[in-house]
Formats: C-alpha cells, sequence, structure tokens
C-alpha cells in the first residue's frame, strides 16, 4: 500500500474506527489508541478484498476485536470522560448531546449494535456477522436498547418540562 493509499485509508475509516471504539470503550484516549491500532493493521493487511464494502467490514470487525481486547486487559481503566469528548466534539443541533449520552449509558452489548445499525448503517445480519452473534440476539439486543433509550429519554425530557407551584 503506497503512501497516498493509505491516507485515503485513513480519510475513509478514520471516523468511523474511532467512533465505534469510543462507543464500545466510552473513553476517548482509549478509542485513539484503537483507531492507531486497527489503522496499523490495515495498512499492515496484505490480503485483498472484494469490495470496498468487506474492507469496511474487516475494518470494523478488527475495531470491535480490539476494543474487546483492550477492556479485557488488567489495566483497563474503566473510567468514562464524556466531557472531554463533548468539549473536543461539540454537537451542532439542539438533543444530539442528550440522545449521545442516553446511548453511551447503554450497557456494551447494546451500545455497539446501536451504532453499527443507527450511525454505520450495518443490517442486522451484517452486524450478526461483525459480532459473532446471531441474528436474533442482535435483534433482541437493538429491542432492548431502544426501550431502554425510551424510558431514559422520556424520564429526561418529562423532567425538564415538569412546571414547579409558584
Amino acid at each position: 500500500m503506497t503512501r497516498e493509499e493509505f491516507h485515503e485509508k485513513i480519510q475513509l475509516y478514520g471516523d468511523s474506527i474511532f467512533r465505534t471504539a469510543l462507543h464500545c470503550l466510552r473513553h476517548v484516549p482509549d478509542a485513539e489508541d484503537v483507531t492507531q491500532n486497527v489503522l496499523l493493521k490495515l495498512y499492515r493487511n496484505q490480503t485483498p478484498f472484494a469490495s470496498p464494502e468487506h474492507e469496511k467490514r474487516w475494518v470494523l470487525r478488527v475495531t470491535v476485536n480490539e476494543c474487546k481486547k483492550l477492556r479485557s486487559s488488567a489495566w483497563f481503566r474503566h473510567t468514562v470522560s464524556m466531557e472531554e469528548y463533548q468539549l473536543e466534539h461539540p454537537f451542532q443541533e439542539p438533543g444530539q448531546s442528550e440522545l449521545f449520552l442516553a446511548v453511551m449509558s447503554l450497557p456494551s452489548r447494546y451500545r455497539i449494535a446501536v451504532y453499527l445499525y443507527y450511525y454505520e448503517d450495518y443490517s442486522v445480519r451484517e452486524i450478526s456477522e461483525m459480532l459473532g452473534r446471531k441474528e436474533s440476539t442482535v435483534q433482541t439486543h437493538l429491542m432492548r436498547a431502544r426501550k431502554l433509550l425510551k424510558e431514559k429519554l422520556q424520564e429526561e425530557w418529562s423532567y425538564g418540562n415538569e412546571t414547579k407551584p409558584v
């Protein structure tokens, strides 16, 4: 792979890798480390891909595996620095921040499925292949995640709209 081709791959996949890692790990520095590792593996990979979509799936699968490997390591810290992320990446529209934080508060098995389905536009079948889970399991995770998000957001929005007695 030439230097120019690698820069194209960074432009093409860097953001998706980082966002996927952030959804898995919920810690910006760890997500950056995973992004770097995945890009390095992509650079070193000599196997040709059947299509650009095959390459993207490979990249996201490697990202998920790197996140799992990091989470299972002995030194992994369970700190969440969402404030740091919000300072570096401000949200453009009202409501995005609340939705992002609600998604990030989901259990990891739901969070990654939601991210791949809604943000990366993968089908349930493709997600099941990437995560090594049954399609029915992915569908259940999405259903439960939607229910949890609905409850959490309704609770937050109803709390903010309550009128206080004068």
